[in-house]
């Protein structure tokens, strides 16, 4: 049992930001609690300092193996990837570097979230970044902990140049910066990686001084199982160690940065959310907050492959994968602009297979759909239940089948093959998820189904038939509607963009869960610091933006900290 000013629960992207500046103060004592392996300064393992992220993100080390979602009502539950490492997403994700666009933070403060205007959040953009290709300036930083860069064309492979042939041909303009200039176009992507490899939270905000910090404990492999309540009053966490044994920790207050599918169920087993729900489950209710888990988004995406004659083919030495991404608009009336984002990947898996493959993800901004999570149980052990309900808005549905058909028209006018057969969807399955994972049978297996996509083409289109698309065709999807809705309601899923469940709001807003520092409403000692804050999921990959919050909040409670202890009469009061 020990006692600390702030029990921060995740290491993940805002706990490590949160550490790093709340320690930051000599004063302050702060634990930081993770439930998965550390990864402190030259033990980083090799698979996450990857720049290709694939196998460590279809491995099972570093996620939380037993958390699913259902992407719409009829769909099975999947594995719904989820860090569980120090670093969280940061350490598995696709290194992305995306803030989003000015709209986007504009309309969360015209909603009630006072403060997070794109102006408000701008500066802290910018203290969280060194970006090595535009230093310094209005909208750039130069000396943050996380260092941004791009592959620019001269650079690119061969298959980025069709694609941006493609691009260009169907009128998007080229762009040089997609965190500068904001409208649609293709731009090389801006991802948080240096000297080829990998830059987690865990690794930019826990460098050695930082865990040197004598005001600094640093946990893993240990999971909060609960918030110790007292009425509204937060006390603290008990955590649960490996070995079985139960430890307490006590909290001046408790900072939840474990994700938007975790804190929301951690804040419903505290008896915080919504009060006929919790009773049913047999949990007393300390603070009636129905809004707790609701309001759940992530972007509604498709997969797509093509196959790769020799030329355009990257050497697997060559580990970055991701190099470019376009913002387009739908067209589909009533939606905004900038509401298709496309992304595009050299290779398909790290494997022989997947290098003759190369790979387009589709999504759309600003989704319109609201999904759920849910306790499924009292329990800690047992995962929440995850609705993401991506399509329960007719709009979003509409929208990706006007990016299905433009992405046709990008890839017909690309080069990158003779025949439109050779274009293909793909789903991220569970079948393509355990050929992903490392070793030396599915090296075996794929290279074998490699060196089977290079025999004569109508064999090669039989294959790609019978073990990808069972004989579906793009350009049977693009011509009928019926069709294309039909393949878009099955093969829909998120793309791990979880965010929204205890959205901050102003003070008039029943629905908010928190205000707009992350103090849960009612409660005293109890904050929540994640994605789960964002009123609406931002036109980009959440990590930069969940960074930007806890740079956010973190300065406004050191700067509460300072006040008190100036002042401590008028913090009483």
């Amino acid at each position: 049992m020990d006692r600390f000013d702030y029990v921060i629960v995740g290491g993940g992207s805002a706990g490590c930001v949160l550490a790093h500046r709340l320690s930051a103060q000599p004063s302050v004592r702060v634990a930081l609690i993770e439930a998965g392996a550390d990864t402190p300064p030259g033990a980083v393992p090799a698979a996450i300092l990857d720049s290709y992220p694939m196998p460590v993100f279809c491995g099972d080390t570093y996620i939380w193996p037993d958390l699913k979602a259902k992407a719409a009502r009829q769909a099975a539950p999947r594995v719904y990837e989820q860090g569980r490492v120090m670093g969280g997403g940061s350490s598995i994700n696709v290194q992305s570097a995306n803030r989003g666009l000015p709209r986007d933070y504009d309309e969360w403060a015209a909603n009630g979230a006072e403060g997070w205007s794109w102006r408000d959040v701008l500066p802290y953009f910018r203290r969280l970044e060194r970006d090595v290709d535009f230093p310094g300036g209005e909208l750039h930083g130069s000396d943050g902990p996380v260092p941004i860069r791009r592959i620019m064309p001269e650079d690119w492979p061969a298959f980025c140049h069709a694609f941006a042939k493609g691009l260009r041909a169907n009128g998007l303009a080229e762009l040089q910066d997609q965190n500068g200039e904001f409208g649609d176009g293709f731009f090389p992507g801006a991802f948080s990686n240096i000297d080829d490899k990998r830059v987690s939270t865990a690794i930019a905000y826990l460098d050695e001084a930082t865990r040197k910090r004598p005001n600094l404990s640093i946990y893993s492999n240990l999971r909060v199982e609960r918030i110790v309540m007292e009425g509204a009053t937060a006390l603290g966490v008990v955590a649960m160690a490996a070995n079985g044994e139960r430890v307490r920790f006590y909290a001046g207050e408790v900072v939840l940065s474990a994700g938007a599918l975790q804190s929301p169920a951690m804040l419903m087993r505290a008896g915080i959310g919504d009060a006929r729900e919790l009773i049913g489950m047999g949990i007393p209710c300390a603070v009636d907050l129905p809004g707790v888990g609701r309001n759940l988004q992530d972007h509604p995406s498709l997969t797509f492959c093509h196959f790769l004659e020799p030329r355009f083919r990257m050497p697997l030495a060559r580990r970055r994968a991701s190099m470019m991404a376009a913002r387009m608009s739908s067209g589909v009336a009533g939606c905004d602009e900038s509401d298709l984002y496309l992304s595009s990947a050299t290779r398909a898996a790290w494997h022989a297979l997947g290098n003759r493959l190369g790979l387009f993800f589709l999504w759309c901004n600003r989704p319109y759909s609201r999904g759920r999570v849910q306790l499924a149980s009292p329990e800690a052990a047992v995962a929440p239940r995850v609705d993401l309900n991506l399509l329960d808005d007719e709009r979003d549905l509409q929208r990706l089948a006007a990016g299905v058909r433009m992405l046709a028209r990008v890839v017909d006018a690309s080069g990158l093959g003779r025949d439109s057969r050779d274009f293909f969807p793909a789903a991220f399955s569970p079948r393509v998820k355990a050929l992903s994972k490392v070793g030396e049978g599915n090296a075996l297996l794929t290279s074998i189904l490699g060196a089977l996509l290079d025999t004569p083409a109508p064999l090669r289109r039989l294959l790609i038939e019978r073990f990808f698309t069972r004989g579906l065709k793009m350009t049977s999807l693009i011509h009928d509607d019926r069709a294309l809705a039909d393949f878009i309601r099955a093969n829909v899923f998120g793309v791990w963009h979880a965010s929204g469940t205890c959205r901050m709001g102003g003070a008039q807003d029943c629905d908010a869960v928190t205000d707009t520092e992350g103090r849960v409403r009612g409660t005293r000692g109890l904050r929540v610091v994640d994605a789960s804050l964002m009123p609406r999921l931002p036109s980009a990959n959440t990590n930069i933006p969940t960074i930007m919050i806890a740079e956010k909040i973190a300065d406004a409670m050191v700067a509460q900290r300072r006040a008190s202890v100036a002042s401590p009469f008028a913090a009483a009061h």
